[in-house]
């Protein structure tokens, strides 16, 4: 029982100061990490079961066009964290917000757009909700 306290305490500590890094563990990060998974995963389906990526010539999984996408995603999390440090920086709170919206609104489009390339038809509903946020990021881009 020792061993399973121990890691479960290091786990927390190490994963409290990562999301601390990243200004908090709050709604948009997590609806951002959760875009991002579903937009990996969803990629991948879509090249891996329905060969229609077009992220490769052939349109079917392709190791290299995977991980240049969790590159990307990476890429992602290194802006969300500048946001965040920029944010403790100018003693705002609203760079970081900006950033996960800005790529929520990325990742959602792909999402959508994976999903289109397996056949599938997304209501209108979830358009209107990007487009919603769309004009929210365009307001935070804009503080008058």
């Amino acid at each position: 029982m020792r061993e399973k306290d121990l890691i479960c305490g290091l786990s927390g500590t190490v994963l409290g100061a990562v999301a601390q890094a990243f200004g908090g563990w709050d709604t948009s990060l997590a609806t951002l990490l959760v875009f991002m998974a579903l937009d990996y995963l969803t990629g991948l389906v879509a090249a891996g079961i329905f060969h229609k990526s077009n992220k490769t010539k052939s349109g079917a999984l392709e190791s290299n066009a995977s991980f240049k996408g969790l590159c990307r995603k990476g890429a992602i999390l290194v802006l969300v964290l500048i946001g965040a440090r920029l944010d403790l920086l100018l003693g705002v709170h609203y760079v970081r917000d900006s950033v996960c919206i800005a790529f929520l609104l990325s990742e959602g489009i792909s999402i959508l757009e994976n999903v289109c390339l397996m056949g599938v038809v997304p209501p209108q509903i979830l358009r209107k909700a990007l487009a919603l946020l769309q004009e929210q990021e365009n307001r935070q881009d804009d503080p008058k």
